[in-house]
């Protein structure tokens, strides 16, 4: 059976004086690492958690989040990571759509408590990692002191390890459930494919609340690599750590791959040990891949395809397909071909196969399918019809089962790699009094990928103008979200059945 911590296990094996975590100055070999997880499980359930209670983490990249994810696995927990990007409301929404009893929270987001506590009254336990707690929490320091070390109650297989909330098209974030199994499948999908493996050192710099980083703590644990922190991106930062660390691999979006080699301090020097940088989240330019490359010619590049749903990992795009004979091909276009431990087809709107080279829906089938949606049967029913992970994304597949994504069914704006879902944001205007309709697209933009753009209609003799409803709207949604750009228009396009045509809008602007 699979669990979550066995790598941890096979790490304390073999290596116990290793060096296995770095945040700053914070340095703790495999043997300490294991003690502050049997440390963290302990203060769980002397709190009272069950296996298979939810526990919510608010917090940026630190040595912490290792402590988190093996303490709760340890205890038999489920993790329910929090985006540190959203409001409070949307934090609470979060917490009590999956009844997570216990939030513990970063000394960064102390001040969010009150209001979190205010709108999530199901959380039974707040610990807040700061000198100053507030009214109705209690310290860390104080909660994880003198706390039990018990064994390993090793849950894995079909347990659920995982709740991650992934945009919604009904508005709502939805909770997607992962197993330990589906979470190691991934894993071990991507470490089968040639050219992937981590080496010495994983920088984790993109924020561990997505599948994407997260899905790198999981491969790098699997392949005894040191986890390398950063609380948050920025690209000097990035480069003093890769040098000083001698960083291996890590993660980047494609906005953050850019901001790294713009910025005064890089130098291919100082980035001489890297010799793998993963992207995805968002397409990549040429122009952007052709500077990475010359720049860091020593680096393999690999491009990683999937969602939350499939924990995340459904094609890669190899090193050897980053060539300048496989992209004169046409395949540095596409997402690659399914891992080991996926299956991929290209659909038609009945699910059936397209033949390769014709359009379709992208659905999945693997082992890192998700169990489903956190109490949405019905939207899990669909997404898993005929027992596909039917993605929403329109894709096309050729002959040698390269897979490259064309267009979204569902409509996601990809900005600087967060998705927005454009129901999320139309519901936050549609509830601004002066608004009549809005219509919400991505748009191109040449730092972040897309840009989240609105066209609105006002009500007779509305006055509201584009500053007014950004306010509006970041007060109920995450700045993220917020459209970055609106248009008032007189009329929106609209198909016979009276539906948007958003494909007209985004005309305007390709």
């Amino acid at each position: 059976m699979t669990y979550g911590t066995q790598s941890l296990h096979r790490l304390i094996q073999r290596a116990p004086s290793e060096i296995g975590a770095i945040d700053g100055d914070w340095r703790r070999d495999w043997q300490a690492i294991e003690q502050d997880v049997r440390r963290f499980a302990g203060a769980l359930l002397r709190s009272g958690v069950s296996p298979g209670d939810r526990v919510a983490f608010l917090s940026r990249n630190s040595g912490r989040y290792l402590d988190y994810v093996l303490g709760c696995f340890w205890a038999g927990a489920v993790i329910n990571p929090v985006n540190t990007r959203w409001t409070a409301s949307e934090i609470a929404y979060s917490l009590e759509n999956c009844q997570t009893r216990t939030l513990i929270v970063s000394q960064d987001f102390a001040e969010l408590v009150p209001a979190i506590a205010a709108e999530a009254p199901g959380l039974r336990d707040i610990i807040v990692d700061a000198a100053d707690v507030p009214d109705g929490a209690r310290s860390y320091a104080q909660w994880i002191a003198d706390a039990p070390l018990p064994e390993d109650r090793r849950v894995g297989g079909d347990a659920l390890a995982a709740i991650l909330y992934t945009g919604g098209t009904t508005g709502r974030p939805k909770g997607v459930m992962l197993s330990h199994g589906n979470l190691l499948a991934s894993a071990n999908g991507y470490l089968a494919f040639p050219g992937a493996r981590p080496g010495r050192s994983y920088l984790h710099v993109a924020p561990l609340f997505h599948i994407g980083c997260l899905s790198g703590m999981f491969t790098s644990l699997l392949a005894g690599a040191a986890q390398v922190f950063l609380p948050m991106f920025a690209p000097d930062a990035v480069i003093d750590v890769v040098e000083r660390e001698s960083v291996s691999d890590l993660f980047l979006v494609p906005t953050m791959l850019r901001a790294v080699l713009l910025d005064p301090a890089f130098a291919p020097r100082r980035m001489a040990t890297v010799e793998r940088i993963v992207y995805g989240a968002s397409p990549i330019d040429d122009t952007l891949l052709d500077r990475a490359m010359d720049a860091l010619p020593g680096v393999s590049f690999i491009q990683a395809y999937g969602m939350t749903e499939v924990s995340p990992i459904a094609t890669l795009l190899g090193p050897e397909d980053h060539s300048g004979e496989a992209r004169r091909a046409g395949r540095g276009r596409s997402a690659g071909r399914a891992t080991s431990s996926t299956e991929v087809r290209i659909v038609d709107s009945e699910d059936r196969e397209v033949p390769r080279g014709t359009p379709g829906e992208i659905v999945v089938r693997g082992g890192g399918v998700m169990q489903g949606y956190w109490g949405m049967p019905e939207e899990t029913a669909q997404a898993l019809a005929n027992g596909w992970m039917h993605t929403g994304d329109m894709g096309r597949m050729d002959a040698q089962g390269y897979v490259t994504v064309v267009d979204r069914l569902k409509d996601m704006i990809v900005t600087g790699g967060e998705n927005v879902y454009s129901a999320e944001v139309e519901n936050a205007l549609s509830a601004h009094p002066d608004v009549q309709q809005v219509a919400v697209i991505g748009v191109p933009h040449p730092e972040w990928g897309e840009a989240v753009h609105a066209a609105v209609i006002l009500k007779a003799g509305a006055v509201a103008d584009a500053d007014a409803l950004r306010a509006f709207c970041r007060e109920r949604i995450a700045a993220y979200k917020t459209p970055k750009t609106i248009a008032f228009v007189e009329a929106l396009p609209l198909s016979p059945a009276g539906k948007v045509l958003k494909t007209e809008l985004r005309a305007a602007y390709s």
